[in-house]
């Protein structure tokens, strides 16, 4: 099964050498050298890693067979997948792949029925899940523990905190302001 680990990013230098947004707990492991990844592209791409190293808090990789910097503005934008096996898991207990989530069920803390993870969001600075409503619209929660308290693989469900706007939007406590001074 392949999964999304980066997002191919500007050319670093000279020598072919490309930033990636990672979007995988474990860089080290899926930038290893020798690692093979796949573009997701019309014209899927098999890209082998020849090096990588962090730089500035940057991943930068060196794919084989792009030798400069003209080869490597062509991989920009380029969303490079690993091949994963079906049964694999995250070393820390506390991390899920995105597969893991999509389809299980959203609960409340009281355990009501909220919807379903259509998706899973990654922004710099957090992940969100993206929830289903009942009612057909969908919603964003931060994937933080103080509002995702529960994610339960074996048993296909979250928990999602009973917070006023959190799932249901147009419940959001209205907090008055001031009138603009003029």
């Amino acid at each position: 099964m392949l999964v999304t680990v980066g997002r191919i990013g500007r050319a670093h230098g000279i020598k072919g050498e490309v930033g990636v947004d990672v979007r995988t707990d474990e860089p080290d492991r899926r930038f290893a050298d020798g690692a093979t990844l796949v573009t997701d592209s019309k014209v899927p791409r098999t890209l082998t890693v020849a090096a990588s190293r962090w730089h500035s808090g940057r991943l930068l990789v060196k794919f084989a067979g792009v030798p400069d910097r003209t080869a490597a503005e062509q991989l920009r934008n380029l969303v490079v997948q690993a091949e994963v096996d079906e049964n694999e898991r995250p070393e820390d207990q506390e991390e899920y792949y995105d597969r893991e989530l999509i389809g299980l069920a959203v609960r409340t803390s009281d355990g009501a029925e909220a919807g379903e993870v259509i998706d899973v969001v990654h922004l710099p600075s957090q992940d969100l899940l993206e929830i289903r409503r009942p009612a057909g619209n969908a919603v964003l929660v931060p994937l933080v523990e103080e509002l995702v308290p529960e994610i339960n693989v074996d048993k296909q469900y979250v928990v999602v905190a009973d917070r006023p706007g959190l799932l249901d939007p147009e419940g959001a406590e209205v907090v008055p302001t001031e009138p603009d001074a003029d």
